[in-house]
């Protein structure tokens, strides 16, 4: 069985968790989802759903799932014992990318991230800010250089959806490809 951590920040996009999150969870797989506190409001807020509601929601489908607090540091995803297939952060907080960048975050999302840079397990992180400074640039160069996918979440404008949904998935499709999970959330480009 799959294994995979999904962190969850405070930063706009949450629409992209929830999808994520729908689609893994209806898969044979395990998902480990660590949110922060400010992950969980603006999930709220952008969603309307209740954080807790919607784990119960998906809590039913296929899909074993555990939900950690983000301050407990003795939780198994952060041990490099406790091996994965890949990490998704989606939405990524800039406050969040520097953390990982810097080594300095003292939390379990920062924590599990941190594990699969140095296990050389997928990290696909997916930054939600515009415009991006210098600083954000320079953590994300970083990222990437030490082995992070940087995915942030733009529409492949060619497909010519206008249906909301249909951009949504094709953003969610290709983190998914990015982490190693093939999927149909959308259609490759043919030329």
């Amino acid at each position: 069985m799959k294994r995979y951590i999904i962190g969850i920040t405070g930063a706009s996009g949450s629409v992209l968790a929830k999808r994520l999150l729908s689609y893994l969870s209806d898969t044979e797989a395990e998902l480990h989802i660590i949110a922060t506190d400010m992950g969980k409001k603006v999930f709220e807020f952008e969603t309307g759903i209740p954080w807790t509601q919607f784990l119960s929601t998906i809590n039913q489908n296929k899909a074993e799932i555990c939900s950690y607090d983000n301050n407990d540091m003795f939780a198994s995803v952060a041990s490099g014992s406790f091996v994965t297939d890949a990490m998704m952060i989606v939405p990524c907080s800039m406050a969040t990318a520097a953390k990982i960048a810097t080594g300095t975050g003292g939390n379990l999302l920062c924590r599990a991230a941190d594990v699969c840079l140095k296990e050389k397990t997928k990290l696909v992180i997916s930054p939600r800010e515009a415009p991006l400074n210098s600083i954000h640039l320079k953590n994300l160069l970083t990222l990437s250089e030490n082995g992070s996918m940087i995915l942030p979440p733009v529409p492949m404008f060619y497909a010519k959806s206008e249906d909301y949904n249909d951009l949504m998935d094709g953003i969610v499709g290709r983190i998914l490809k990015s982490a190693g999970i093939e999927n149909n959330l959308y259609t490759e480009w043919r030329g």
